[in-house]
């Protein structure tokens, strides 16, 4: 049985052990310096599930083996951060918190899904291509976005290595008068 709820209060420090442990898959790629970057701090993750902007996927036992956590900027629902742990990652539970971002994005009324990625990590684009996401050229950024991606490249990430992706919602937004 899969499915995801929102996480309680008392499990952040799993949510970081998700993280860092799904981080480790990195080190098979020679990005060692990923692997060994800090997950999350707990109260930031607290945060975002006060805000009800987190899911966890959650195995047969109600224990989470995955976790989601959604800003908006540019008025759309962007991904900060998914992990799921290595042994029941291929299995569906990423598509599962995915699922749950867009009907939150949905019922918010956020057009889009956007998130920043890795080209050429194999689970990283490929995968949300697959999920049905795209990338966005740069020219069609908007200033949040570009601020993503200066904020990654102020913490080391190279800009050629990352991408931005989007997914409609299927929400119309239609201008106020």
């Amino acid at each position: 049985m899969k499915w995801v709820r929102p996480p309680l209060s008392t499990e952040s420090s799993r949510l970081r052990e998700i993280e860092g442990l799904a981080g480790e898959l990195f080190r098979s790629l020679g990005m060692d310096w990923i692997a060994d970057s800090d997950p999350m701090s707990a109260e930031v993750l607290e945060d975002y599930a006060r805000d009800g902007r987190s899911w966890v996927a959650v195995d047969e036992n109600d224990r989470p083996i995955g976790y989601v956590v959604v800003d908006v900027v540019d008025g759309n629902a962007h991904i900060e951060q998914i992990s799921v742990l290595p042994d029941y990652q291929g299995q569906g539970f990423g598509k599962h918190l995915l699922e749950a971002v867009h009907a939150w994005a949905v019922e918010a009324g956020y057009p889009a899904l956007t998130l920043t990625t890795f080209i050429h990590v194999p689970w990283n684009r490929p995968l949300y291509e697959h999920l049905g996401f795209v990338v966005m050229p740069e020219d069609v950024l908007q200033p949040g976005l570009r601020e993503v991606r200066a904020h990654e490249s102020r913490m080391g990430l190279d800009p050629r290595s990352r991408v931005c992706m989007r997914r409609s919602t299927g929400v119309s937004v239609t201008e106020e008068s």
